[in-house]
């Protein structure tokens, strides 16, 4: 992402690898060379941003990979990459990165070739840069992995269970009624 800063918009930085990568909640991503598309995409900036790219992401991925809210790219109920968006001078920044050929244990991974993605994620993005919001948040939700299930979200006022019921055009979250705009969201069991 600070290689792309500086860029102008319509640029793309791709990395063979990652060793100090950031995820959401400062999290760290890692990966070894060759093993991962990891790339940033220079956007114009946008309130949706993270989802039009999730929307892209998971079309570009294949038919099974799906979207856990807000921002993970899964197949199989298993995370295979995510999204994250910063917003700087002027510019969204999006980083997306998919594991390809090696995954940490636990997670999936996709098994095709990277240069291949970042064309499909380009056309991706650009068809959706035109999409009215509403069209991309109704997309997004047809990907949902978390949509109708009982959940549990870590907010930063404390954790949220419920049914997840809802994605709201500004990318809340709607549980049990509630709206979460920033939050870890863990599928519960059904109890029998």
């Amino acid at each position: 992402m600070n290689a792309a800063a500086g860029l102008p918009i319509g640029s793309v930085v791709v990395a063979d690898s990652q060793t100090a990568g950031r995820g959401r909640a400062g999290r760290s991503w890692q990966a070894p060379p060759g093993t991962a598309l990891l790339a940033t995409f220079v956007l114009p900036p946008d309130p949706i941003v993270v989802f039009r790219a999730g929307v892209a992401a998971a079309r570009a991925c294949g038919l099974r990979v799906r979207l856990k809210w807000p921002n993970d790219l899964m197949l199989d109920g298993r995370k295979l990459g995510g999204v994250l968006a910063e917003i700087r001078d002027e510019r969204a920044l999006v980083g997306i990165g998919v594991n390809l050929t090696w995954a940490p244990e636990g997670a999936a991974m996709l098994g095709v070739d990277r240069d291949g993605l970042v064309d499909s994620l380009l056309r991706e993005l650009r068809s959706l840069s035109e999409t009215p919001a509403a069209s991309v948040m109704a997309a997004y939700r047809e990907l949902s992995e978390t949509l109708g299930q009982r959940v549990r979200v870590e907010t930063p006022a404390g954790p949220v269970e419920g049914i997840a019921e809802a994605v709201r055009l500004d990318g809340a979250l709607v549980v049990g009624g509630r709206p979460i705009i920033v939050g870890d969201v863990r599928r519960l069991r059904r109890s029998s």
